[in-house]
């Protein structure tokens, strides 16, 4: 049975060794900087991360929730989705960026990659009502022989999704969960889980471990790395995952 391990690198973006693939998570590699695009929130970073692009290559696959916001897709991101033989994410991104490694998919679709079938999952970027605002967004599970279930949440804020995968995925035992409580002047609510949600996100899927990322290096994550640690104290579910620092789990 191939090792299952996770290198987080910062903000959304980890490296992910499932049955034999080399899996990326949002892929973000730009230094700090900040994102200014006409009728939308100015994003800034504030830390780059913990490995380069060229240190993480080669990638077989990259799991993109969505790409139309810099703390998802930036450029050295973008970059990287040139060299990767695929990426899945939603129609709208397949339509919109470049290439043809980029294939767009609706909740509910899978499809094989390599030895591993990924399955793409519904996902609310935010309270309901804020979808034409920020855009789609989707997450996926994995499932392969003599490896676990794991879930990716991408950047969803929605517990009643959370429990529709859970649902159809009881046997989920490795949550990656975008947390940060991510926020934008415009939007009344948070557009990612909160430390709150993502401890009863948890609760919900039930699953061995829990990944924590989307928490660090930028500016509109209104909670953090520590809150999410508060929330699940006790729990013994939440992984110790340094940056930059390949964990097994």
């Amino acid at each position: 049975m191939a090792t299952t391990a996770i290198t987080y690198l910062g903000g959304p973006t980890a490296l992910l060794e499932y049955a034999g693939l080399r899996i990326l998570t949002d892929p973000t590699f730009d230094p700090p900087q900040e994102y200014a695009e006409p009728g939308a929130t100015t994003l800034v970073k504030t830390e780059g991360p913990a490995l380069a692009r060229a240190d993480v290559e080669p990638v077989d696959l990259v799991l993109l929730s969505h790409h139309g916001h810099k703390d998802n897709l930036d450029w050295e991101g973008l970059a990287l989705l040139g060299e990767a033989p695929l990426t899945m994410s939603t129609r709208q991104a397949a339509d919109e960026l470049p290439g043809d490694g980029v294939l767009g998919f609706d909740a509910w679709d899978a499809r094989e990659v390599g030895d591993v079938t990924v399955t793409v999952v519904p996902a609310l970027h935010g309270p309901p009502g804020t979808e034409p605002r920020v855009g789609p967004v989707v997450g996926f599970v994995l499932e392969a022989a003599d490896a676990p279930t794991v879930y990716v949440s991408g950047d969803n804020a929605s517990l009643g999704l959370v429990e529709q995968i859970a649902s159809r995925f009881p046997d989920v035992e490795i949550a990656l969960l975008f947390a940060g409580a991510a926020r934008v002047p415009d939007v009344d609510g948070a557009l990612t889980l909160t430390s709150a949600d993502a401890a009863e996100a948890a609760r919900i899927l039930d699953p061995r471990l829990v990944v924590g990322l989307h928490t660090e290096d930028w500016e509109h994550f209104s909670e953090s790395r520590a809150d999410l640690e508060a929330a699940f104290v006790g729990t013994g579910l939440l992984v110790d995952a340094p940056r930059g620092r390949r964990v097994e789990l």
